[in-house]
Formats: structure tokens, C-alpha cells, sequence
């Protein structure tokens, strides 16, 4: 599958971003370069290799801790208070300059 300019210009419109000439050749370009390295992988015999469970068993994991635990070490050092308990809706609505009383109403921002 290539990717074309009507399929750059599609999916751009779609995210509402204006592209060049020379952007939108530049996607195209690059875009039929991805797929075709991708299409170079799907051509590797990968049958007698092994799948990986999870990258992160092999780097800075306690053996000495089991589930969770072991990746404990992945853990920010000044969230020591774990979770916290999360403002009541009505606080949090008290101070909204514009509200339904449910949801916080703000401007609309994009125009199309």
C-alpha cells in the first residue's frame, strides 16, 4: 500500500493542519518510507524467536520482590503519599466562572 497526496491531504484535513506543498510531499515521502521498512520486517522469518513478556523483567528489577513490587524501583521518590483523594466536584465547580453544574463550560476554541 502507498500512501498518496490525497491521502496526506485527507488525513491533514481531518487534524485540521494546513501543510505545504513541500510539507505534504515531505509526508508522502516519508510515510511510503515507514511502510515500506515495516514491509521489510514483515519479511523476517521470526518463527524460532522467542516473544518477550515484558521488556522491563530484564532492567533494575528486584528478584527478591514478586508481582508489582519487583519494578518498585520505577517509582518517583517524592510520591510517597501513594493516591490521593481527588477534590468533591462542587469544590472544584465553586470557583468556575461558567459552569451547568456538572461540567466546567469553556469557550469553544476551534472553528471550522
Amino acid at each position: 500500500m502507498n500512501i498518496t497526496d490525497k491521502d496526506v491531504s485527507y488525513v491533514a484535513d481531518l487534524a485540521n493542519l494546513e501543510l505545504t506543498d513541500e510539507e505534504r510531499t515531505r509526508m508522502v515521502r516519508d510515510l511510503n518510507s515507514i511502510l515500506e521498512h515495516i514491509n521489510r520486517l514483515n519479511q523476517l522469518d521470526t518463527s524460532n524467536v522467542e516473544p518477550m513478556a515484558q521488556v522491563s523483567d530484564r532492567f533494575g528489577v528486584d528478584a527478591s520482590k514478586t508481582g508489582g513490587e519487583k519494578f518498585s524501583y520505577a517509582s518517583r521518590e517524592d510520591e510517597v503519599e501513594e493516591l490521593r483523594e481527588s477534590l468533591p466536584q462542587e469544590v472544584a465547580l465553586a470557583n468556575a466562572p461558567n459552569t451547568d453544574g456538572t461540567f466546567f463550560k469553556v469557550p469553544k476554541v476551534i472553528e471550522k
